[in-house]
This record gives C-alpha cells, sequence and structure tokens, in this order.
C-alpha cells in the first residue's frame, strides 16, 4: 500500500510540472531571441515551400510586402482590423486615417489599411497568412530570400518591368520595386502560379481576391491609391522597408521585431482573442455558411504551419489548414482612384 502511494504521489507531481511552467513572453528584441526558443524546434520549411508561400505577394513594392510580411505575424488582429474596415466603409481619407490611429493594433495592421483589398485577401486566405507570419518570425532571411528568388523568375520571364505604375531596378542579385510615383500605390494583381514562368503549384485552399487577381501570365494594374491621407501618422507608407542586405523588415529605420503573441518562441503557439461570432481560442477564425464557427478542412501537404492548429505539448504545432473564407463577407475594397490602370 505504502508503495502504491509513493508511486501515485510522484505520478500527480509530475502531472503539474507543465502547467506550473510558466509560459515565455514574447520575443522583443534579436539578443534574446535565442534565449526564448522551446527546447523542441519545429521542422523548418524548404525554400521551395517558401517561395509558394511568398509568390502572391512577391512582386508588391518593396514597402508593401514588409508591411504584410510584419502584419502576418499579427493574424487575429487582421481579422478584427478587416472587419472593423467594413463596419466603417463611410470613413474616407483624413476621418479614416484618425480613426484607424486611434485603434490598437500593431502598426503594420494599420499600415495595411490603407490597402483594404490586401488586408482584405490576408483575411479571406488566412490560413495562408497565419503560415507566412509563422515563417517570418521563424525564418525571416530565408523568407526575404524567397521573395528575390520570385522577382528574378518574373523578370526571367518578362513579366516584371518598369512601368507607368511602378519602378523595378536590379542591384546585382537584388531586385526593388518601388512606386513609379512616390505618393501614389498601384498593387500588382497577377496568377501567382503561372506570373514566374514555370508553374507553380498553388497554395493549398488559396482563394482569389477580386482586384488582386488575373489570369494569365502578364501584371494587371487596377486604380492608384493615394497615401498622403496617412503620411502624418507614424505607421503610414514611408515608414516601411524592406533591408536586403540584411534580409530583414524596415520600420522606423530599424530592423521590425514582431510581439505578437500569436507566434511565441518562434514555434511554439500561444494566444488568445475572442470575436463576436464564433470566438477564437487556438482555432483559424472561420465563417462557416451561415456565419458563425470554425470551418476546418483539409491538412497542407507539404506546409509546417500550424498556427491555427493543435499543437503537442512539446510545442511542435500540428498542420491544419481553414477553409479560405472571408471572415465578414466579401466585396471589393476599392481605393482613390489616380488612373493608369492597365496591364504588361
Amino acid at each position: 500500500m505504502k508503495i502504491l502511494q509513493k508511486s501515485l504521489a510522484l505520478l500527480l507531481a509530475w502531472s503539474l510540472l507543465p502547467a506550473a511552467a510558466p509560459a515565455g513572453p514574447a520575443y522583443t528584441s534579436q539578443s534574446d531571441q535565442s534565449t526564448l526558443q522551446p527546447a523542441t524546434q519545429g521542422a523548418k520549411q524548404s525554400a521551395e515551400e517558401l517561395q509558394q508561400l511568398v509568390a502572391p505577394i512577391a512582386l508588391y513594392p518593396d514597402a508593401l510586402v514588409s508591411q504584410i510580411l510584419a502584419g502576418a505575424t499579427y493574424p487575429t488582429e487582421i481579422v478584427e482590423a478587416d472587419r472593423w474596415m467594413q463596419e466603417h466603409s463611410n470613413l474616407k481619407g483624413n476621418d479614416l486615417a484618425n480613426q484607424v490611429d486611434k485603434q490598437p493594433w500593431d502598426p503594420s495592421v494599420k499600415a495595411l489599411t490603407q490597402f483594404p483589398s490586401v488586408l482584405a485577401n490576408l483575411d479571406k486566405n488566412l490560413s495562408w497568412t497565419s503560415a507566412l507570419g509563422e515563417a517570418y518570425v521563424n525564418q525571416p532571411e530565408d523568407v526575404m530570400d524567397a521573395v528575390q528568388v520570385m522577382r528574378r523568375r518574373a523578370q526571367s520571364a518578362g513579366n516584371l518591368k518598369s512601368n507607368q505604375q511602378e519602378k523595378v531596378t536590379t542591384q546585382g542579385q537584388t531586385v526593388v520595386i518601388e512606386p513609379a510615383d512616390p505618393e501614389v500605390v498601384y498593387v500588382p494583381a497577377y496568377d501567382p502560379w503561372v506570373i514566374y514562368g514555370a508553374p507553380i503549384v498553388a497554395w493549398p485552399g488559396w482563394f482569389w481576391y477580386p482586384g488582386l487577381y488575373v489570369p494569365g501570365p502578364g501584371i494587371g494594374f487596377g486604380v492608384g491609391l493615394g497615401i498622403g491621407f496617412f503620411g502624418g501618422y507614424g505607421w503610414g507608407w514611408h515608414h516601411w522597408g524592406c533591408d536586403w542586405g540584411h534580409r530583414t523588415v524596415i520600420f522606423n529605420h530599424n530592423t521590425y521585431i514582431s510581439h505578437s503573441r500569436t507566434f511565441i518562441n518562434r514555434n511554439g503557439f500561444h494566444g488568445h482573442a475572442d470575436f463576436n461570432h464564433g470566438g477564437f481560442h487556438g482555432g483559424a477564425p472561420g465563417r462557416g455558411p451561415a456565419g458563425h464557427g470554425f470551418v476546418p478542412s483539409h491538412a497542407q501537404p507539404g506546409m509546417h504551419s500550424g498556427a491555427f492548429g493543435g499543437f503537442d505539448h512539446g510545442g511542435i504545432t500540428q498542420s491544419h489548414s481553414f477553409r479560405g473564407r472571408s471572415s465578414f463577407g466579401g466585396g471589393f475594397h476599392g481605393g482613390g482612384f489616380h488612373g493608369g490602370g492597365g496591364r504588361h
């Protein structure tokens, strides 16, 4: 009996250890990232997988790429911001910028409100967005390299060149994309699975969004978006960029460090947010046919993202995909018209 009692006591003590262990904080600087990594790391994504992951955004202007990579580390805020934008569709110009500035979102998410269609696409394809953010947290240099690989492929295929909407320059092996007019940004629309020459396997469950996708090998441009209304805020367009030499996102002339609680300890999932419909408690905020609850779908073969899936006690996330529906309805969010649209 004494042996049994000791065994039960020992078992109980061991069972309490995981609960007693405190959760680590989100990493805050490059110097302490190594000390915050979990004991067991998830498998890194290969170069080919990362190229597939960045294909939909690699041909965007540098500053927009940086905003997307940073914002993708805050997938719950992406959902909240897109819903907020749709609920406040009456706000325009300075009124919109002023109200966005008051929100508690990360500067990268605020910056994406300058491009409502891009923000809505990130929300609609939340599984892909989550995987992109997780990849940037875990492999920032590899993600930046993947963007450059895809740009060079598009150049070789004859589909990336300067025009009236954007300026494309090559500096050694680095391809830089900037707006032709610093105050007007055109978001290119293209088929991310054929624009780079040889077809790329589409991201499982990825859905095209109006205004950001055109069939065929070329690049289209819709309306230009004036960014002047957001110029006076610290999260505006001109505060973002890509440091291709160090392969990092730049915010306010410094390397951007995500403080997201979603991708904590560089691989272990931790976070909590609560939304009006269905809630968010470690699963992807999805919209079922009736507009509520979670909509699980098939696993994503070959990919290692699991930010919105389950995870074991070692912190290894399981790969899950969620139906790529917009969390708050559809529709195309236009911007200020500056003309000059076309396809090249």
